[in-house]
């Protein structure tokens, strides 16, 4: 079992070690937390630099009030796809008001993993969003979607609370301190990869295209 076969190998380590003059057991010295852990920025600077940092991985982004969601996101997602695409997958939970009244779109609960990997796009909302690293962060809980579906995709639409965004990494972690336990996905902007030729592709590990809508009030 593999619960018996962890404590074998940690058994093992720990018989390896005894007597070793490092002492596994004792204090470390603290650890120095003399790094910027707090944001000097006001809400507005912090909003416009996590923007900033979203373009310049080459993510679209967009600002709007929650009385205006509908209409930006219909502005991405349109109301009259081809009939040989399939439909924007949109995760569980998402408040079906911020959606257009479309046939281009298709729950997450309904959807295949062949949907997901020909569809044109997913539509997500987010935990937490990073200003100076210009990440979203995940924990795939209501309207988050699961991580297939935040993966699979070749296009990704995410809606960010105002009052999501934290400026720094810091900040973020303590805000996900209860999710700890669970798998997060972090993104900055787009996939992409370069080769050792610095060939720069996208789309090797997620979607290639990034669409984000801050929603400021």
């Amino acid at each position: 079992m593999p619960d018996n076969s962890r404590d074998a190998i940690l058994t093992s380590i720990r018989s390896a070690i005894k007597g070793s003059q490092h002492s596994y057991d004792s204090q470390h010295p603290p650890i120095d937390r003399s790094y910027q852990r707090a944001g000097s920025l006001d809400r507005q600077k912090c909003l416009d630099l996590f923007a900033e940092r979203l373009r310049e991985y080459d993510a679209d982004v967009v600002f709007t009030d929650s009385a205006n969601i509908q209409n930006a996101l219909s502005k991405i997602v349109g109301v009259d796809p081809s009939p040989a695409i399939v439909p924007w997958v949109v995760a569980e939970g998402l408040p079906s008001s911020w959606l257009p009244s479309s046939d281009s779109l298709l729950w997450e609960s309904k959807a295949t993993v062949d949907d997901l990997n020909q569809c044109s796009g997913v539509v997500t909302t987010c935990t937490a969003g990073i200003a100076l690293t210009g990440t979203i962060v995940m924990q795939h809980g209501p309207g988050e979607g699961k991580r297939q579906t935040s993966l699979l995709p070749d296009r990704h639409l995410c809606i960010v609370q105002s009052s999501q965004v934290v400026e720094t990494v810091p900040q973020a972690f303590s805000i996900l301190a209860p999710a700890a336990t669970r798998p997060l996905t972090f993104i900055s902007g787009p996939s992409a990869t370069a080769d050792i030729e610095m060939t720069r592709i996208r789309g090797v590990h997620g979607p290639r295209y990034l669409h984000v809508i801050i929603v400021t009030t």
